[in-house]
């Protein structure tokens, strides 16, 4: 997509509706507000081709955003108040973050831990086994007894 300033409140309903769908409800609004100062920077800085793609994705027990452009200039930073947006703010907003370049351009990217209990995808969980009463063999069996229960279990793979 081409980026642009009207395009910005757009990928936030985009991005809020995924978080929501996913069980990450109080992630919405930090993810939000770092992918608007990342895309707000594609506007600001890239000259020319402003075509960009934000990516959100889900690992496990981290959350990661990233929006790629090609321009191969990495963004520099030049405050560490998160007072002043950018990049600042989005380390803000996140628990790590990072660029790099690649061969159509660069990647920022920021992540957020997630709790283990927001899983993504949750159904109702399948109902367990029994648990069958363990008793040990004895330690020496005879060769051939009909009175010796037997166990048969079935491989469940």
């Amino acid at each position: 997509m081409a980026a642009s300033s009207e395009r910005i409140p757009q990928i936030r309903r985009i991005l809020a509706a995924h978080l929501r769908y996913w069980s990450l409800e109080h992630h919405v609004k930090p993810v939000c507000r770092a992918v608007d100062e990342l895309v707000d920077n594609v506007v600001q800085h890239v000259s020319g081709d402003k075509t960009c793609v934000v990516e959100l994705r889900m690992t496990g027990r981290r959350l990661i955003a990233s929006v790629s452009d090609r321009d191969r200039r990495l963004p520099p930073v030049r405050t560490s108040s998160p007072s002043r947006g950018g990049l600042a703010q989005v380390a803000k907003l996140s628990d790590s973050w990072g660029t790099c370049g690649t061969d159509e351009g660069k990647v920022v990217w920021f992540s957020r831990r997630v709790k283990e209990a927001e899983r993504i995808l949750t159904g109702p969980r399948a109902p367990r086994r029994p648990v069958v009463e363990f008793r040990p063999l004895p330690l020496s069996l005879p060769a051939h007894r009909s009175d010796v229960p037997v166990l048969e279990v079935d491989a469940v793979r």
